[in-house]
């Protein structure tokens, strides 16, 4: 028997509210991640698909984790723009 492992899920959908242009969840049980609170890897292959979806290049998105985030979209064709506010989670000195 053939079976895979899915390492990530991410959920979307356009937004009801009218301030968002979609909304997203991420998970990655399997990275010890239970949910991720705001995702821009994610994004960068959300950010094309609605773009296409909505035909529009430039987007916001909202993250629907208990924590959230509004991410500010831009498709620019091979790249995607993301931005928004950041919380700082690590600070650290690299010595090679």
């Amino acid at each position: 028997m053939d079976y895979f492992v899915v390492d990530a899920f991410i959920f979307t959908a356009v937004s009801s509210n009218k301030e968002y242009d979609f909304v997203s969840r991420f998970f990655a049980p399997n990275a010890g991640i239970p949910e991720d609170p705001v995702t821009g890897s994610s994004h960068s292959t959300l950010i094309p698909f609605w773009a296409e979806k909505l035909n529009k290049n430039r987007l916001i998105a909202r993250q629907l984790s208990k924590r959230g985030g509004t991410l500010y979209c831009e498709n620019k064709g091979d790249r995607v723009k993301i931005s928004g506010k950041a919380k700082l989670y690590l600070e650290g000195k690299l010595h090679i």
